[in-house]
């Protein structure tokens, strides 16, 4: 029984969906929270978090491994820009001018990005049943954020917030495909642990701007306990789910499962606010799978 618990919680597809649902709760709750919690000090403490709850899994492993992490310090940095400075910073922005909606309706095309990139720089090419059910999925996340009527995205209007989350987009497929170059043998801990050191130390600077502008954070309960959950959940487990997911099964479908975030954006609200899901999630969350299932299938 504990070796099917193990090979069950070891499994990517299931790392990857956890993955999902811990950041569909973060891009509600970055919204939510935004008059509290300006953006960069809610990455930068995201992060310092995730950083504390590291550390002491990454420190073993140091003493051993730094030469060989010190030798790909050139994808270690890159790395840590993009996927702990970059994607969530430029997120967070997003979030204080646009809509969760158009969030996770941009945040949607993170798979086709991906494989773009990895089409045009890495030579690598889907199977034909594999590219029908990204286009399948990719459906089922447009139909749940367009609530089943296309003049709903007809009638968008892309504004400054949406600009910074087609940015997000971009740093995050970039993120995920250069998730190939992480230097071979170094321990996953200890390579989060120098890519969430390096991405806070590219956020200092812009935090302290932050601060001189008199943007501070709203401490109350609610506040900290929002940022107890961007720390553990989407940064440090997100994180470690996310990156061994990728390694195994790919970035092109690692990212495709970005687009559980508007099923999981539906059972959270028919959770925890009442919301009766209706015939377009429905709709929708079956599309979505019906392209993971054909993506995956071998």
């Amino acid at each position: 029984m504990n070796l099917k618990l193990r090979s069950l919680f070891t499994n990517p597809y299931l790392l990857l969906t956890l993955t999902v649902l811990f950041w569909s709760g973060n891009m509600v709750l970055g919204r939510g929270i935004r008059a509290d919690v300006p953006p960069l000090a809610l990455t930068f403490w995201r992060w310092a978090i995730a950083l504390t709850l590291i550390l002491p899994l990454a420190l073993p492993h140091f003493k051993t491994q730094w030469p060989l992490l010190k030798a790909a310090w050139r994808p270690v940095m890159i790395l840590g820009v993009l996927g702990v400075g970059g994607y969530n910073t430029f997120a967070y922005i997003a979030l204080q001018t646009t809509s969760a909606t158009n969030a996770v309706l941009l945040n949607s095309f993170i798979p086709v990005v991906t494989i773009a990139i990895s089409w045009a720089f890495l030579g690598k090419r889907l199977r034909r049943i594999e590219g029908l059910g990204v286009i399948i999925s990719l459906l089922g996340a447009l139909t749940i954020v367009a609530r089943g009527d296309p003049q709903v995205l007809a009638h968008l209007n892309l504004n400054l917030g949406d600009i910074w989350m087609l940015g997000a987009v971009l740093v995050w497929a970039i993120y995920t495909v250069g998730l190939a170059w992480r230097p071979a043998g170094v321990h996953p801990m200890l390579m989060l642990a120098a890519m969430t050191a390096v991405g806070l130390a590219a956020l200092t600077p812009a935090y302290l701007w932050e601060l001189a502008q008199g943007r501070h954070i709203n401490v109350h309960l609610g506040s900290l306990a929002a940022l107890a959950y961007v720390g553990i959940f989407p940064s440090f487990l997100g994180y470690i789910f996310y990156n061994r997911g990728v390694g195994e099964v790919g970035a092109s479908k690692a990212s495709l499962f970005i687009h559980l975030m508007p099923v999981f954006g539906t059972l959270l609200s028919a959770i925890f606010l009442g919301e009766i899901p209706l015939w377009y999630h429905y709709l929708g969350i079956g599309l979505i799978f019906t392209g993971i299932w054909l993506t995956m299938k071998r």
